[in-house]
C-alpha cells in the first residue's frame, strides 16, 4: 500500500455499533465492567480509551512500527523515554535541539543523577568522545531545531547498537511523510503530534512509536503511571490532522523550496539555514534518509540590530509572531526569546544560534504572498 492510503487508512475502523467511519470520541473516564475483572478490554480511561487506541495504531502505521503511545504532548513523550533511565547514567543529546527538551534535561533528570552530553552530531564521529560504559541513550533531533542541522540516523544507530545504547529519534521536523527512522536503526521515534501530525494548531499532543515488545510495555507502564495521557478529544483532532498529512507535507515542502530560495537571494538576508539547499553540509544525507526537505527554517539579516530584527518580525502580516510549528499557516519566530529561551545565551551562541536569528514555519497558502510578505517586512 502507497505512503498516501496508508495515512488516510492509518487506525480506521468503523464504529462497530454504528458503522460511524471516523472513529467516536470516546468521552467517558470509567468502563462499566459485568463482574470483576470481567470487561471489553477497557476499566479506566488513564489506562485505555478506544479514541486513542485507534490513534495509537495510526501513529504505529505511519512510522512502519509495530507500537503507537500516545501522551498528553512532546515534552510528555520526552519524559516517559527519559524515565527509562536511572541515577548514574548518561545521555548524549543533539547539542542544536529544542529548547523545551534541553530545559526538561538541564533543570529536571540532572537533578536525579542523569548526565546530559551535549554533541554535535554533524559528525557521528563526535560521540566517540562521549559514549561510554554509561551511556543508555543518544537523543537526536534531526533537522535540528532552529539550525537545520542533519545528522546521519543510520551512522548513529549502528553506534548505537555497537555500545548498547537505544537511540530515539525526535522527527517532529521531518514528519514520518519525509522520514521514518525506526526503518533507518532508531529504536525510539518521538512527535510533538501537535506540529505537523495535528497540523491545525488545535491541539497539544504527543507520541512515540517503536517495535521492540519489552520497550513498549516499559513505557506503557509509565504512560499509565505517571498519566501524562491526552483526553479523546485530542486524539480525535490528532487522528483527523493525521488524514491530511500527506498533502499538506507536499505544500509545506514546496512552499518551502521557493521560500528558501527567495530568502537566499534577498539583497537584505545575511544567511538562509534550509537543509533543501544543495550546498547545506547535510544535504547528502538529507536526501539520502529524507523523501523531502520541508518547510521549517531560518534566516539572519545583513542588519543584525535588535531593532531591525524586531521590526522585521513585527511587521508581517499573513506570517504569525507565534510559538509552534507545523500548522497550515505560517509562522514566524524569534527563537531567543521564544521557543529556546530556556537554553543560556551562552550556550546558544556557542552552538551557532545568534540572537537575530529568525525561523519560519512556512505553510500552505500561497507562495507568492508568502513572499511579498516576507518582502514588505525586511523591507
Amino acid at each position: 500500500m502507497k505512503l498516501a492510503t496508508k495515512i488516510i487508512h492509518a487506525g480506521m475502523e468503523p464504529d462497530p455499533s454504528t458503522g460511524a467511519i471516523m472513529t467516536p470520541i470516546y468521552q467517558t473516564s470509567t468502563y462499566v465492567q459485568s463482574a470483576p475483572g470481567q470487561n471489553k478490554g477497557y476499566e479506566y480511561a488513564r489506562s485505555q480509551n478506544p479514541t486513542r487506541k485507534a490513534l495509537e495504531e495510526a501513529f504505529a502505521v505511519l512510522e512502519n512500527a509495530k507500537f503507537g503511545l500516545s501522551f498528553s504532548s512532546g515534552v510528555a513523550a520526552t519524559d516517559a523515554v527519559i524515565k527509562l533511565l536511572n541515577p548514574g547514567d548518561e545521555v548524549i543529546a543533539s547539542n542544536d535541539m529544542y529548547g523545551g527538551s534541553y530545559r526538561l534535561f538541564s533543570k529536571v533528570f540532572e537533578r536525579f543523577g542523569i548526565k546530559f552530553h551535549y554533541v554535535n552530531m554533524q559528525d557521528v564521529n563526535n560521540l566517540t568522545n562521549y559514549i561510554n560504559a554509561n551511556t543508555k541513550l543518544i537523543w537526536v533531533e534531526t533537522p535540528t531545531n532552529p539550525l537545520m542541522n542533519i545528522t546521519d540516523i543510520e551512522a548513529v544507530a549502528a553506534i548505537a547498537k555497537q555500545h548498547k545504547a537505544l537511540l530515539c529519534v525526535d522527527n517532529t521536523f521531518a514528519s514520518p511523510y519525509l522520514q521514518t527512522p525506526l526503518d533507518l536503526g532508531a529504536d525510539i521515534v518521538m512527535h510533538s503530534a501537535t506540529k505537523y501530525l495535528g497540523g491545525h494548531s488545535d491541539v497539544i499532543h504527543g507520541c512515540l512509536m517503536l517495535n521492540d515488545q519489552e520497550l513498549r510495555d516499559q513505557l506503557y507502564f509509565l504512560q499509565k503511571t505517571c498519566g501524562a495521557v491526552p483526553g479523546p478529544q485530542d486524539c480525535f483532532l490528532v487522528l483527523r490532522g493525521i488524514k491530511t498529512l500527506h498533502v499538506r507535507m507536499e505544500r509545506h515542502c514546496e512552499n518551502g523550496e521557493k521560500v528558501a530560495y527567495f530568502l537566499r537571494n534577498h539583497p537584505k538576508v545575511e544567511k538562509v539555514y534550509w537543509c533543501g539547499f544543495d550546498d547545506h553540509p547535510g544535504f547528502a544525507v538529507a536526501k539520502k534518509q529524507m523523501r523531502g526537505f520541508g518547510g521549517m527554517m531560518s534566516f539572519t539579516l545583513k542588519d543584525e540590530s535588535v531593532d531591525n530584527v524586531t521590526r522585521v518580525l513585527s511587521s508581517t502580516k499573513v506570517f504569525a509572531l507565534a510559538e509552534s510549528l507545523g500548522g497550515i499557516e505560517s509562522l514566524i519566530n524569534h527563537p531567543a526569546t521564544m521557543t529556546h529561551a530556556s537554553i543560556p545565551r551562552e550556550e546558544r551562541i556557542k552552538n551557532g544560534l545568534p540572537d537575530s536569528l529568525i525561523r519560519l514555519s512556512v505553510g500552505i497558502e500561497d507562495a507568492d504572498d508568502l513572499m511579498e510578505d516576507l518582502d514588505q517586512a525586511i523591507g
